[in-house]
């Protein structure tokens, strides 16, 4: 049981560190302001990502 929550915590920490990679790609200005479209991609990515975990673990 403790390997699966290992396996778990590392697919978690691997697919943010995905979409942070992902987002700090798309921004073309150099300027430090923060993109609105970025931050609502990101909540739709969580929030698919917790609908996947809920679907797992329910069934």
């Amino acid at each position: 049981m403790g390997s699966m929550i290992r396996v778990y915590a590392m697919f978690f920490i691997y697919f943010f560190s995905g979409l942070m990679q992902m987002s700090l790609a798309q921004t073309t200005a150099p300027s430090r302001m923060v993109d609105g479209k970025a931050i609502d991609q990101g909540i739709a990515y969580v929030l698919m990502f917790v609908a996947l975990l809920v679907t797992y673990f329910v069934h």
